[in-house]
């Protein structure tokens, strides 16, 4: 059996970025209770570890001191640096919010707890479900991700020597990782997501390779709005499996936001609990160490339940489908596996096919060759 880490604390979903706003950090509460109460955490190799703050010299891996610092004082109320500058504002995707900074930290520093135990062998995989903010930049913040904690971990994972392939099944374009090793051939970046012609933050088409030593390095798969599980899952198989295998990464990091459920907010695929979970368990068995991030999910029973399944699958588990009692009868929520079949019109299907099968394509002519796959 796997030996893995649930990095939580009640810490990581205490804050709140606005009462209106769609990032509810309380769906990791959701997430720890309702594996808690499956008793997860009382299997002997699986282990439960709280959070730190990453520290400044950490958060400098990826973003510049101008940008720290500007976090750090816009958290404290003061005046100093202008909001805008930075990517925040009072009624966007990220205000300033009570102990910013801390909560930035706190998540990034997860994120790092995983990769250190990943990188000393003490887990196979560690889960850092408050990490996976994959968009904020060097200089700014974006789509509600302040540091870039995915990021921030491969750096860390490359300054020991390792070479990295970062998988990425967000529904939206992981393009703050994407961004920090464009250049670099020691990071395999891939990322499948709803095309940016369609959704936030309107990059991550098929033709961002990378440049310079890292041409061939950066795979995108842009997807049609309602594509399915039978979809996504041929688009997965066709590219991810033969990159990672070509490429023999010391580890995997996988960012597994759920924001691409069908009835997320916020997105517009159709994957459901089944095609999510098959997705992880293609991940677990390439047998690479691997750190996993949680990211968007707007859905928070959704989000709860996906989780769940995400990491039993990565300890080997299989949770029983009836979610126990004392979860079910606080939160109204009575079975941990969807049994929807979704009905797309068959014009939706075709124009779904067709990009799928565009974007597969376009990444066998421009970066198998790259990496030597026939």
């Amino acid at each position: 059996m796997r030996k893995t880490a649930f990095v939580y604390d009640s810490i990581l979903s205490k804050h709140v970025l606005r009462n209106t706003h769609p990032m509810k950090p309380v769906r990791l509460q959701y997430t720890y209770e309702l594996l808690n109460n499956y008793g997860i955490f009382e299997e002997s190799s699986v282990n439960l570890i709280g959070p730190r703050e990453a520290i400044y010299e950490e958060l400098a891996y990826i973003h510049s001191d101008e940008y720290i610092s500007a976090v750090q004082s816009l958290s404290e109320g003061l005046n100093e640096y202008l909001p805008e500058k930075y990517g925040f504002s009072e009624s966007g995707d990220n205000p300033i919010f009570s102990d910013m900074y801390q909560a930035a930290a706190l998540s990034t520093g997860s994120s790092l707890i995983g990769a250190e135990l990943v990188n000393s062998g003490e887990s196979d995989v560690a889960f850092s479900i408050s990490g996976g903010l994959h968009h904020a930049d060097r200089n700014s913040a974006s789509g509600f991700c302040i540091f870039n904690d995915p990021a921030i971990a491969i750096k860390y994972f490359v300054n020991s020597g390792k070479k990295v392939a970062y998988v990425d099944i967000d529904a939206h374009h992981g393009d703050g990782v994407q961004n920090a090793f464009y250049n670099d051939n020691r990071v395999l970046t891939i990322s499948l997501h709803e095309s940016g012609s369609y959704l936030f933050p309107g990059t991550g088409f098929s033709d961002e390779t990378g440049n310079e030593h890292g041409k061939g390095y950066s795979v995108n798969i842009p997807l049609y709005p309602y594509t399915t599980d039978e979809l996504y899952l041929w688009a997965f198989k066709e590219v991810v499996i033969p990159m990672i295998t070509a490429y023999h990464p010391d580890v995997l990091v996988a960012q597994l936001g759920i924001d691409s459920y069908y009835t997320d907010p916020l997105t517009h695929l159709n994957i459901t609990s089944a095609g999510y979970t098959e997705v992880v368990q293609h991940i677990m068995d390439m047998n690479i160490p691997c750190l996993a991030l949680g990211g968007g999910g707007y859905d928070v029973m959704a989000v709860a339940r996906c989780w769940s399944l995400a990491y039993s699958t990565m300890c080997g588990i299989s949770l029983p489908d009836t979610i126990p009692s004392d979860f079910a009868s606080k939160y109204g929520v009575h079975i941990l596996r969807d049994t929807v079949q979704i009905d797309i019109p068959e014009e939706i299907l075709k124009e779904s096919s067709k990009l799928a099968e565009e974007s597969v394509a376009y990444i066998k002519k421009h970066c198998f060759p790259v990496h030597r796959i026939e």
